[in-house]
């Protein structure tokens, strides 16, 4: 993973001490709440319903050992003894107090993380596929391409205050891991005709009020390009985007008002400009980048461990943890490992500071001393030896973290909601038990296959409702929270925005509106289709029909 160099560090310490000065001059007096709100949020610090919340950037969701056994530590000493992984592969905090942040920010600098620009009209932290570099279907490793774009976005003088926030989203793989349709700006790694490589990209994706589907601004753009582009889009986007209205800030307002052609036609003018200056890429500069990210020591090991056959065989919980929880991984001998954050009972995407120990002295042992964040608010080891299946999945079960339900309905997002959200209109994690108290036969949930339930508790829609497919945004109706269902919607290469299913549901009827929804799916399906087949072939119709007669 990248390494700080001196001037990486002393760009962190400072603003750890800028920040330092900034909170002794509110708490002496001398900056009012208000005026510490623009500089607090720069840092990460948000103030939800109960205290703050502290977001901490994790770059492409890349976590050293060290790195996680530090966010233990905090959590231990400045929080309640645990942490939160959003969909962003971030980490947040709950609950710290404002005068012990500057000493938080000081401890993870030591450590090469900050909480820079995870908030703020800025472009935030630019993410990818929790896979790359040692996913199959893999064309590039995408993470060299995100370090380039973090340094060239971090403080950046001119995109420093935008009209709104910004994201940046990369995938190097011919499956699309990292949603980049749903981005301000995607980038998707293509080869041209003369089998070059550079990036499909598209432009004013997004969710929230106003989902949007990206739309396709360039259909090749050379490698070397990559910064000078993106610089003309923002370029175009801070000159016209609006300040007079939040709600219709983001570039996705911007791009529709326009027209892509127009749009387009603008940042190509304005790239005319640029794209042979300074910000001009060449192979060394990939090359050096790449250097950061070298392939690990493997081992020279044969394709496939006759062992995990045996042991799938002997034991039906390592079968199925094996089977949902671990991935094919390109080089021979190694499989890549999920770990969930979704055990029944927890908060979707929470994690003690005991687990984070847990997990830091695993990834030590059996992956190369590297974690990995998802957008599906878990986590990943991307280099384990078959060989050491076993071992590693007796060591997470002891530590609650080998429950074996990735990809499956209790494998939900869920934001944060009412619980702590000061923006939330209705709670979520309620709704997740509700849930998961629905589905508590493994067998039944493997039966069902894949499902992709995402959950928002207001329209900001940080848990990604609009591309579940069934997707659960929480409303407010003179006080008493509902909830709005959708089904059908998808972040991967075919995006589509989820199709409402009717009005808003009461509470206490969430899970049987999703139970109703898979026993459609169930009554329906043919052969192997997963939920979403036998949604778009079928239609909206049954399913409605079967939830509301229910209601009823």
């Amino acid at each position: 993973m990248y390494k700080y160099d001196a001037v990486d560090t002393a760009i962190v310490k400072q603003r750890v001490a800028q920040f330092r000065d900034q909170v002794k001059r509110h708490f002496d007096g001398e900056l009012s709440a208000a005026d510490l709100q623009p500089l607090r949020l720069r840092n990460g610090l948000y103030m939800q319903i109960h205290a703050h919340m502290l977001r901490v950037a994790i770059p492409y969701g890349l976590i050293s050992s060290a790195q996680m056994r530090t966010m233990a530590h905090i959590a231990t000493k400045y929080d309640k003894g645990y942490a939160h992984f959003t969909t962003r592969q971030n980490i947040q905090y709950n609950w710290p107090e404002l005068a012990d942040v500057p000493d938080i920010l000081d401890e993870l600098a030591d450590v090469e993380m900050h909480a820079i620009q995870t908030s703020g009209n800025c472009i935030r932290n630019t993410t990818s596929d929790q896979y790359a570099g040692v996913a199959k279907d893999e064309i590039i490793d995408p993470r060299p391409y995100c370090e380039i774009i973090r340094q060239w976005s971090t403080l950046h003088p001119e995109f420093y205050w935008l009209p709104r926030k910004f994201k940046i989203a990369v995938t190097g793989a011919t499956n699309d891991r990292a949603a980049v349709q749903f981005h301000d700006i995607g980038l998707e790694v293509v080869h041209n005709q003369a089998n070059e490589i550079g990036f499909k990209v598209y432009v004013g994706g997004g969710l929230g009020r106003t989902p949007v589907i990206g739309k396709v601004i360039k259909e090749f753009l050379p490698r070397e390009d990559i910064l000078s582009y993106c610089d003309a889009i923002l370029r175009v986007y801070n000159l016209h985007g609006r300040r007079d209205n939040k709600y219709k800030a983001r570039i996705k307002i911007l791009v529709n008002a326009m027209g892509i052609d127009a749009f387009r036609e603008e940042v190509e003018a304005d790239w005319e400009f640029t794209k042979n200056g300074e910000l001009k890429l060449h192979d060394e500069d990939f090359a050096k980048m790449a250097e950061f990210f070298p392939a690990p020591a493997y081992d020279d090991l044969p394709e496939g461990d006759d062992r995990v056959e045996k042991w799938r065989s002997l034991d039906s919980r390592f079968k199925a943890w094996y089977d949902n929880n671990t991935v094919e991984h390109k080089q021979a001998g190694y499989r890549i490992v999920n770990i969930s954050l979704k055990e029944h009972g927890v908060a979707p995407g929470d994690i003690t500071d005991e687990q984070m120990l847990a997990v830091a002295d695993i990834a030590d042992q059996y992956s190369f001393g590297e974690v990995r964040s998802t957008h599906e608010q878990n986590l990943v080891l991307a280099d384990v030896r078959e060989q050491d299946l076993l071992e590693l999945w007796k060591t997470l079960d002891a530590n609650r973290l080998a429950t074996p339900n990735i990809g499956s309905v209790n494998d939900m997002i869920c934001c944060p909601g009412l619980d702590f959200c000061s923006l939330a209109n209705a709670s979520s994690i309620s709704i997740a038990k509700q849930i998961n108290d629905k589905f508590t036969d493994f067998d039944e949930l493997y039966d069902i296959g894949e499902v992709k339930l995402k959950m928002s508790g207001c329209m900001n829609a940080c848990g990604h409702h609009h591309v579940g497919h069934i997707g659960i945004l929480g409303v407010d109706k003179k006080g008493v929270e509902w909830y709005q269902l959708t089904i059908g919607g998808d972040a991967s290469n075919n995006a589509e925005l989820g199709t409402r299913l009717g009005p808003a549901i009461a509470k206490d009827k969430v899970g049987d509106a999703v139970s109703d929804i898979l026993q459609v799916y169930k009554d329906q399906r043919q052969n192997d289709e997963r939920l979403l087949d036998t949604f778009r072939r079928v239609g909206i119709d049954p399913f409605k029909e079967r939830v509301y007669a229910e209601a009823n």
